[in-house]
């Protein structure tokens, strides 16, 4: 929606707001009822008053002082004055909660803090408390308590990375309610989540999420009204990797499973392709000297799965320029073709990852998906 001079905005990640009287690229400028002026992005408002056709910009102010007032008390009264209205969205009556962690600096992982945001994308006010303790530990640490309106996103606690070992298990306590209407009532919600601190040191476990311009650790608290049923060890297949690059074929089979009545599906193999996995240091090394390093990484997980029919492998390689991925298409198009070939789970891998599942081949397609010469495949 685009803001123009004169209107009533919302601030969306801050109390409140004001009239807009001047614009500058990307940046809005808000005058409060004090006749305060704050610099804005235009992203980080939201209209709740437009302007009359007729106003100018000469008389924005006058009428901004008699007309608006933010929700901070003014010095000179001790009245408070009155909350600035909440707009309510289409379907907002349906609850979606997010707890997301963000990098400080996700260039240096290891030497990065994190803040957590709760996402409340509803029409509820919600009550929250957010509470951690260690794996061991049944006593908690109340690290954010308080109000989170409509709508908003709001910053719940700033980690440092000596703060991640006591974060073995999260605790988020919400109480949802509107003011000054009636609404359907909403259950409380309590979920428990098992944190695996080993992924704020992964790149790769930062995905993209809309609620957030840059990659987030994230999490689902409330989902359509539902809360996420996450039992203490169910976040365990999220990120995980495989083996680093031993050449031990027996780390890269699937994972044995309890055998019931009816046999159980093979389990997912999962491959990350990076270098930073394959590779203890890339030093020395060019861009094609590690590519082909990944692509045989690749050859020999697929060829030590090929009599395994039904076997699902998913390859993780990355957004970035494509450059991987292209080559590990090739290699499936000639010399692996046949097998069945997909976009991996969006939700698990963002992306950046590609599924294979293996079937069973007849001779004409097996010859044609016969190994080559290491030195006839890549030059």
């Amino acid at each position: 929606m685009d803001i123009k001079i004169g209107d009533t905005v919302r601030f969306l990640d801050a109390v409140g707001g004001g009239r807009v009287t001047r614009i500058s690229d990307k940046m809005i400028y808000v005058e409060d009822a004090d006749g305060f002026e704050t610099p804005a992005l235009a992203r980080d408002c939201v209209v709740i008053a437009h302007a009359s056709a007729n106003e100018s910009r000469e008389n924005v102010k006058e009428k901004h002082k008699e007309d608006y007032s933010v929700t901070a008390p003014s010095r000179k009264s001790d009245t408070a004055a009155p909350e600035i209205p909440v707009i309510e969205t289409d379907g907002g009556d349906r609850m979606n909660v997010i707890l997301g962690f963000e990098a400080t600096n996700i260039k240096a992982l290891s030497q990065s803090g994190f803040d957590a945001f709760l996402v409340n994308d509803s029409n509820y006010y919600l009550y929250a408390v957010l509470s951690t303790r260690t794996a061991d530990s049944q006593t908690w640490e109340t690290r954010f308590d308080g109000l989170i309106e409509p709508n908003m996103q709001v910053l719940v606690a700033e980690l440092d990375t000596c703060d991640l070992p006591d974060m073995d298990r999260v605790n988020v306590a919400l109480l949802p309610f509107k003011r000054g209407r009636k609404f359907e009532m909403k259950a409380p919600v309590g979920i428990e989540l098992k944190l695996d601190t080993t992924k704020f040191a992964k790149l790769h476990c930062f995905r993209s999420n809309p609620y957030f311009d840059v990659p987030v650790i994230a999490f689902d608290i409330v989902r359509d009204d539902r809360p996420a049923d996450r039992a203490p060890e169910a976040d365990e297949l999220h990120c995980r990797l495989s083996e680093a690059f031993t050449g031990n074929k027996d780390k890269i089979q699937p994972r044995k499973k309890q055998r019931n009545n009816i046999a159980a599906a093979p389990e997912i193999i999962e491959v990350d392709l990076h270098a930073a996995e394959l590779l203890d240091s890339t030093s020395g090394l060019s861009n094609a000297e590690i590519l082909n390093l990944q692509i045989d990484r690749f050859c020999e997980i697929m060829d030590a799965n090929l009599r395994h029919t039904g076997q699902k492998i998913v390859f993780i390689h990355g957004k970035g320029e494509g450059v991987l991925r292209q080559a590990l298409m090739k290699e499936l198009t000639h010399r692996y073709k046949g097998h069945d070939v997909q976009d991996a789970s969006f939700r698990e891998y963002g992306f950046g990852a590609t599924q294979v599942t293996i079937r069973k081949l007849d001779n004409a397609a097996k010859t044609s998906s016969k190994p080559e010469s290491p030195k006839k495949r890549r030059r």
